[in-house]
Formats: C-alpha cells, sequence, structure tokens
C-alpha cells in the first residue's frame, strides 16, 4: 500500500460503477471536475450477472432517461429485456467515456484530519477531496438463518442467482418472497410448467394498463413521479416501501397471484419457520392478497379522480374483482411430502456501508442524508431508492440527483478555493 501523502489524489473518487455512478462522471465532466470512478467489478455489473434470462424492465423505455442519454429506440411504450439493457447501458458508457478503474475493491473510505479522504482499495491507497458513495443499496442478499437447517438435499439460491428454471433441479420450486422479482421469478417458472409453492410477503400490486394507457403514464402526468421524499405523506418511510408488483414481459400486464392460484400455483401466508422438514406459515394469506389488491384499487381510484378533474376521454374502468380466494389459512408445508427440490429467497437485499467511516448511519445501516448530501463534508450518496424521488434508483430519476450533486460539488470546490 502507498502512503496516503504520495496516494494517486482527485478531486472526486466515485464508488461504483454503475449507472449512478456513470450519471456523476456524466456531470462532473460537463463541469470539468478532476474524478475517477472505482468499480469492483466491470461497469454495470449488477444489470449483467444479477439478472435473470428472461428479466425486462417494469417501465416503459420512454423512462429511460440517463444523462444525455434518453431511449432512442423504436419502441418507446414496450419494455426492454435483459439483452436490450445491456446494450443500452454499453452505448451509455461509451458515451460518457468515464475515467474509471474496474476490479478495484474500496475497502475503506476515511476522512483525513487536513481534509479530504483517503480511500483504501485493492489497488493501493486513493485521496480525494470530496467522495460520491454509487454502490447502490442492494449489496448483501438476505437469506434468513432458518436456511442452515433445511434439508441439504434441496437447493437453495437468492435470486440473484436464478437465470432460468432449466438450471434448478428436477422437481417443485418454493419461492420466498412476492415482491417485484419474486412475482416475477414465481410466473417465469410457472409459464415454464414448474409447480411452484409461493410464500407471498406483503408486496403492493399496481395495474399495468388501466383506462387505456400504461399505468406509469397516467402517474407521470399527475406528477406523481416529481413527489420527494419531504413531501410524500409518508416522509421517510417510503424508503421501506416494497415495490409493486407488475411486469413488462410480453408487452406488459397484470401479475395476479390469485390468477396463478387458480391455474395450479399453491400460495401461502408470511414464512415464519422450519421445523424439521416442515415449513411454518403465518395464517395470513387473505389479509395479504386483499391489501395488495387495495392499493391496485387506490391507484386506479386516483386516476380516476384525476381523469374525472382534468375532464380526460378514456375508455371506462371497473373495480378489480377477484378471481380465488384461499379456502382456509394453510399453516405448515411438509418439503418432503410436497416435492419440493429448490428454494428461492426472493426476499430482498440489505446496505453495506461498513467500509465508510464516517458518522452518517441510521441504527439500520442506512446513511442519513438529504437528497444524498450528508452531515460529514464532502461525502455524498447517489443510486438509492427514494434517494429523492421515487425514480432515484432508476433510469428515469437518477439523472435529476446526479446534477443536483455535481451542483452541491461544484459550489464546494468554489468554495475551498476561494478560501
Amino acid at each position: 500500500m502507498t502512503s496516503a501523502n504520495k496516494a494517486p489524489h482527485h478531486s472526486v473518487i466515485i464508488i461504483g460503477g454503475g449507472q449512478a455512478g456513470l450519471s456523476a462522471s456524466y456531470y462532473l465532466q460537463q463541469h470539468d471536475i478532476d474524478h475517477l470512478v472505482l468499480e469492483k467489478h466491470a461497469l454495470t455489473n449488477a444489470w449483467r450477472t444479477q439478472r435473470w434470462d428472461a428479466f425486462c424492465l417494469v417501465t416503459p423505455n420512454w423512462q429511460c432517461t440517463l444523462p444525455g442519454y434518453p431511449y432512442a429506440g423504436d419502441d418507446p411504450y414496450g419494455f426492454m429485456k435483459k439483452d436490450e439493457i445491456i446494450a443500452y447501458l454499453d452505448g451509455y458508457i461509451e458515451m460518457v467515456n468515464a475515467p474509471s478503474r474496474t476490479g478495484v475493491s474500496v475497502q475503506r473510505v476515511q476522512p483525513r484530519a487536513q481534509g479530504g479522504y483517503l480511500i483504501q482499495t485493492s489497488d493501493g491507497d486513493y485521496t480525494a477531496d470530496q467522495v460520491i458513495v454509487a454502490s447502490g443499496g442492494y449489496q448483501v442478499p438476505i437469506i434468513p438463518r432458518m436456511a442452515e437447517r433445511v434439508p441439504a438435499a434441496i437447493q437453495q439460491i437468492h435470486s440473484e442467482q436464478y437465470r432460468n428454471p432449466d438450471l434448478l433441479p428436477a422437481g417443485n420450486v418454493l419461492v420466498v418472497g412476492s415482491g417485484q422479482s419474486g412475482a416475477q421469478i414465481a410466473e417465469d417458472l410457472h409459464l415454464a410448467g414448474r409447480k411452484v409453492y409461493l410464500a407471498v410477503g406483503d408486496a403492493p400490486r399496481c395495474a399495468r394498463f388501466y383506462r387505456g394507457r400504461d399505468v406509469v403514464e397516467w402517474l407521470h402526468d399527475m406528477k406523481y413521479y416529481d413527489i420527494d421524499v419531504e413531501s410524500h405523506p409518508l416522509r421517510e418511510g417510503v424508503r421501506d416501501n416494497t415495490n409493486h408488483y407488475l411486469t413488462g414481459r410480453d408487452g406488459g400486464r397484470d401479475i395476479d397471484l390469485r390468477r396463478f392460484a387458480t391455474e395450479g400455483m399453491e400460495l401461502f401466508g408470511l414464512l415464519t419457520g422450519l421445523e424439521g422438514s416442515t415449513l411454518k406459515f403465518a395464517p395470513d394469506l387473505t389479509s395479504k392478497l386483499d391489501a395488495a389488491d387495495a392499493v391496485y384499487e387506490r391507484i386506479n381510484r386516483s386516476i380516476d379522480k384525476y381523469i374525472e378533474e382534468q375532464g380526460i376521454d378514456a375508455p371506462p374502468g371497473a373495480p378489480y374483482q377477484p378471481l380465488w380466494q384461499p379456502d382456509a389459512e394453510r399453516e405448515s408445508l411438509d418439503l418432503q411430502a410436497a416435492g419440493i427440490t429448490s428454494i428461492i429467497w426472493c426476499i430482498g437485499f440489505a446496505p453495506d456501508f461498513r467500509f465508510v467511516q464516517a458518522s452518517v448511519f441510521d441504527g439500520h445501516g442506512h446513511p442519513v442524508h438529504k437528497r444524498g448530501v450528508t452531515t460529514q463534508d464532502g461525502l455524498y450518496f447517489l443510486g438509492l431508492p427514494w434517494l429523492h424521488t421515487w425514480g432515484s434508483g432508476r433510469f428515469s430519476g437518477i439523472a435529476r440527483d446526479a446534477e443536483y450533486l455535481a451542483t452541491q460539488i461544484v459550489q464546494t470546490t468554489r468554495l475551498s478555493k476561494a478560501g
């Protein structure tokens, strides 16, 4: 390791080479701010290595608006598939041409007594006046401790490891979690003819199309995506919300777990434990399905209200009618008797910012910030869900956040030089 006083120095170091880090680089280049992107894998690695084969965006292509690089394809109302997403990102990487070092793992970021930061990496030390942590909030796959007691013959993977049904052992599959990944992976398996058991969580759902348009278009016109954290009724609590489940697959459609049940998928409530080879579930499947449908209906009613207030001519809408109801709450399932040979844990990720040695985190390890700006001078976060708005962690909103941080960095740099 080189000593700090001889380490390469940059005005700004960006940690993470995903869409957030590249977006920050784009704006820093506009202001001629010297910087370097450090990425421990390849640029935009997660999109290439942590998505299943049939993955596609749930947001329409017209919302792909990385800074300086809006979607320019011939299907703005479609949903890019995995290979199309990678091609879009490859084009962005080429356009931005960020100064970067890949294959470099950041081990420690520490404020220096004389100002600025020491960044210790697998490539040696660096120093910087300011640091943007753009590594995202999805670093550590969550797998519960009960997984350690699952019979060894049953294969277990996390959602980030799932690729396609054919790579799983023959037999039935348990999917745990019904957020976007869980619901879509369950559908992928179901469409492939695999018998699926799904442990349902708290995720709400949303219609894909309503009253003649994609719901995303309606919400865009209603300025929902412009609501910031401080204006949202839940305030910072919105950052803990689970994403609504729906899909862009085959041109886009709703995901209705009740319909899956009519087609043979087995639904259960929240997974709570394991005794021997028997899983235990909370008796809450009915309430969870009802709660997801209530959100679905609430969104549609807000669209109805907007259409009426604006005098828009749109096809009529109708309330959702449940296709299926559980006969009874099932509180147990024997893995062996059910023929389950694999489990896919789709219960999310936890942040891991332990490498950042600064007192800017809450009790859950999340950074405390205002629009990405922390109380530690020169330390910023970018690309986190609801950093500022709904789109902060997506292609649709990262530009606004990255531009804002670049402006803060420019102001700080000017004040430093003036001082």
